[in-house]
């Protein structure tokens, strides 16, 4: 039993530094609101980083979404239907909506 206890905290440590590692520039910000329910959509508005349409993702420098307690950051979605990077444009300002899924984030509008 102890050494079940023991695995599972060891195993739950080094995947909270393997997180913490890849989490760029989000390091040192309070993400303790990060409770997200998958299929739950959030909104934020920010200026579009980086566009990349063969892997699916776009980066955003995104203001505070309140609905998740997080500050401004600069982070990488998902994009759910290619369609969407019609409306994209690095350094173009849009506001869009996103919901978790799995373990990332994915937009599922943009205006």
């Amino acid at each position: 039993m102890r050494r079940t206890v023991l695995f599972t905290a060891l195993a739950f440590a080094a995947g909270t530094a393997i997180a913490q590692q890849n989490m760029g520039d989000m390091k040192g910000m309070d993400m303790s609101g990060q409770k997200a329910m998958p299929g739950a959509a959030h909104k934020a508005i920010g200026v579009v980083k980086k566009i990349d349409a063969k892997t699916g993702m776009v980066t955003f420098a995104h203001g505070p979404v309140k609905s998740l307690n997080w500050p401004a950051m600069t982070m990488g979605f998902a994009v759910k239907d290619k369609a969407l990077f019609d409306k994209l444009a690095v350094g173009k300002k849009v506001e869009f909506e996103f919901v978790k899924e799995g373990e990332g984030y994915t937009v599922t509008s943009v205006k």
